[in-house]
């Protein structure tokens, strides 16, 4: 048997558990994490206090219109999953309302779990892109290690050395993505040798180059323009998409993207996107206004 028929006949926890259900979540992304006054938020709020956009039902009083009311930082981020994992599962559909004393192990909790589920979601990327063994048989223990403690208890969650598993999650990622890369690029040596990890590309014209196979990882590509760019095989973990220029590019076999980073770039309805990640709705409303047409 083929290491990804052994993968996909694991029980390991698919993507369809990693996307957030807010009705089923205690607003944890408004009451754990603080933010400062910026051009994401409207104003300042400390962690560990609830938004004053927050309703009694746990809901947002401008859900549908935050980004003209100065929040655009709430429509980029994603939970994976995490908040009604904490909120229905850890704390067994208990608020922080109904019983007070648990809103620090909460709102801790969450912080844990979030980093634990995006980890999930991109480990269950790297199991479908596999190609050696053993480096799938290290996808798999990690996505069932991870999975276990995700499934376990809150002393168990706020127990975990997170920084740790980072850095194992990171190794395995970086090693699926150097045979999928090597797998569409025989020589690095046809690559820009501007397009590396952690490469400041802020701002930067990117459409001449060619960008399949790159590696940017952790690059800063804010205002990037990559309109109609071919981006198969690129990482692009961690990479700072925001108001990036999208429009017209082939993102579907992009490694390693997620929907914070397309919710943080401007694109249009041609841009085409990987299976499981979808349109931001802005960038619908942004094309009906003209704006993000290609020049």
């Amino acid at each position: 048997m083929s290491t990804s028929s052994i993968l996909r006949s694991t029980a390991v926890p698919g993507r369809d558990g990693l996307r957030p259900e807010c009705s089923n979540c205690f607003a944890l992304c408004c009451t754990a994490f603080g933010f400062s006054r910026s051009a994401d938020f409207a104003i300042d709020k400390p962690a560990g206090t609830p938004c004053p956009n927050l309703g009694a039902d746990f809901s947002c009083g401008i859900h549908d219109r935050l980004r003209p009311r100065g929040f655009r930082g709430c429509t980029v981020f994603d939970c994976f999953g995490a908040g009604q994992a904490v909120s229905q599962g850890l704390f067994g559909g208990l608020s922080w309302r109904d019983q007070p004393d648990s809103r620090s192990a909460m709102f801790a909790a969450f912080k844990v779990m979030r980093q634990l589920h995006e980890m999930l979601w991109y480990l269950a990327e790297a199991q479908d892109r596999a190609f050696d063994a053993e480096t799938g048989n290290d996808v798999l223990e990690l996505s069932l290690a991870i999975g276990k403690v995700a499934d376990g208890t809150v002393h168990e969650v706020l127990a975990l050395d997170v920084g740790a598993l980072h850095d194992r999650v990171r190794q395995v990622l970086r090693d699926v993505s150097e045979e999928g890369r090597a797998a569409y690029f025989a020589s690095v040596d046809q690559l820009d040798r501007r397009l590396q990890p952690g490469a400041d590309l802020a701002g930067s014209d990117l459409r001449p180059l060619r960008l399949c196979g790159a590696d940017l990882r952790g690059a800063c590509l804010i205002a990037a323009d990559l309109r109609g760019s071919d981006l198969t095989a690129v990482d692009l973990l961690g990479a700072d998409l925001r108001d990036a220029r999208l429009e017209g590019a082939d993102l579907r076999g992009a490694l390693y993207l997620t929907q914070p980073q397309l919710n943080s770039a401007r694109g249009s309805l041609d841009t085409r996107l990987p299976g499981g990640l979808e349109v931001p709705g802005h960038w619908h409303a942004s094309q009906n206004r003209g704006e993000t047409r290609p020049a």
